[in-house]
């Protein structure tokens, strides 16, 4: 699966030359003109890196780099500047971002950045799931429901990790049952695994973006709200 990447970047000619290029490199690439979009784009899912613009039209690349780092301490973050906002965005590097890059650079060396991020990242980006108001943060075993922790059980918490690893895809009973054994080398029946379905949905006030297809499984996607 290819990396994703989020571009954002408010000037579309350097954007759209920018996805061009690292699609080309095998990226997924998505790009935003602004701080709220960016946001957004974010609250769908995550990506393995965030290329962020200094200076965008409705805030800055630094105020959004906090609030990635406020949500998602380990997502790997690049900044790219003019060279006047050198200064500015090295103070920025230090409270926060991996990497920077001044504006023109050689596409070689972002590609290069970036791969180097992702070596460094372990590739962090696959660590950390979001669906709708649900997310998981992998390497702190943690998981919200907005901005609220919640605690689960060790069965709930494998199980909402499945959903999640498969977004978008109808996992059937008899997967979940081999994924469950899988990550807790125990045997895990068909009720106990209706048993934690219930008590996730519970926990997560029974949210929208977990679906039942019924006489089959469960699927997790993003619903529009």
């Amino acid at each position: 699966m290819a990396h994703r990447i989020y571009y954002i970047e408010d000037d579309a000619g350097i954007a759209e030359g920018v996805a061009f290029f690292l699609r080309r490199k095998g990226f997924e690439v998505i790009t935003a003109a602004t701080v709220a979009e960016g946001k957004q784009l974010l609250g769908k899912g995550l990506p393995s890196v965030v290329l962020v613009d200094w200076n965008l039209p409705d805030g800055s690349g630094e105020g959004l780099c906090r609030w990635i780092r406020e949500k998602w301490p380990m997502l790997p973050v690049i900044f790219l500047t003019v060279r006047g906002d050198t200064r500015d965005i090295v103070n920025g590097f230090q409270k926060g971002a991996d990497d920077y890059l001044v504006k023109p650079f050689e596409l070689e060396v972002l590609y290069s950045r970036i791969c180097a991020l992702l070596r460094r990242a372990g590739q962090a980006g696959g660590s950390y799931l979001v669906c709708g108001p649900v997310s998981m943060d992998k390497n702190q075993m943690k998981v919200f429901l907005n901005k609220e922790e919640i605690s689960l059980g060790s069965l709930e918490y494998q199980l909402l990790a499945a959903l999640l690893e498969h977004k978008n895809h109808t996992l059937t009973r008899q997967k979940l049952l081999e994924l469950l054994w899988d990550a807790n080398g125990n045997f895990v029946n068909d009720n106990t695994l209706t048993v934690a379905m219930k008590r996730l949905r519970e926990k997560l006030s029974n949210p929208a973006c977990i679906k039942t297809v019924r006489g089959f499984g469960y699927r997790m996607e993003d619903v529009e709200e």
